[in-house]
């Protein structure tokens, strides 16, 4: 092969690989939520999936008919938007002891069990870390 060949593989392989580097944007699903306190760690409900659910993107967990799901967040609903809560699933496995971490309807669920208000607004935007 020619350098010129080299040179054309190379840059059709960072032309493809580009999406990748640069990642895929994603709309914003709120710009507040409601937690229980400011770092939103604190469970604040416990609910009953009502129905199964795929999720569309990694943001979001699988859940399935039945399954329980631990409330970490309420994003606060915008205009257009649906209503998502942040919260955690747990498999019949012993490795997804865990558990797996993301959005899903609101609609979909029931409330079981609420264990403290979610009182506090936090944004959802990506706090700055600073070292102390």
């Amino acid at each position: 092969m020619t350098h010129h060949t080299y040179l054309g593989v190379l840059l059709l392989c960072l032309g493809l690989m580009c999406p990748l580097v640069t990642g895929i944007f994603m709309d914003k699903l709120a710009s507040k939520k409601l937690c229980a306190d400011d770092n939103c760690v604190y469970t604040i409900s416990l609910a009953r999936a009502e129905e199964d659910y795929n999720a569309p993107d990694c943001r979001f967990i699988n859940i399935k008919k039945g399954q329980l799901i631990y409330v970490y967040s309420k994003l606060v609903k915008e205009k257009d938007s649906g209503e998502f809560w942040a919260g955690s699933v747990y498999g019949e496995q012993y490795e997804d002891h865990m558990g797996t971490v993301g959005y899903f309807p609101s609609s979909l669920v029931s409330e079981q069990h609420v264990y403290q208000e979610a009182n506090k607004t936090i944004p959802t935007t990506v706090r700055n870390l600073q070292k102390p």
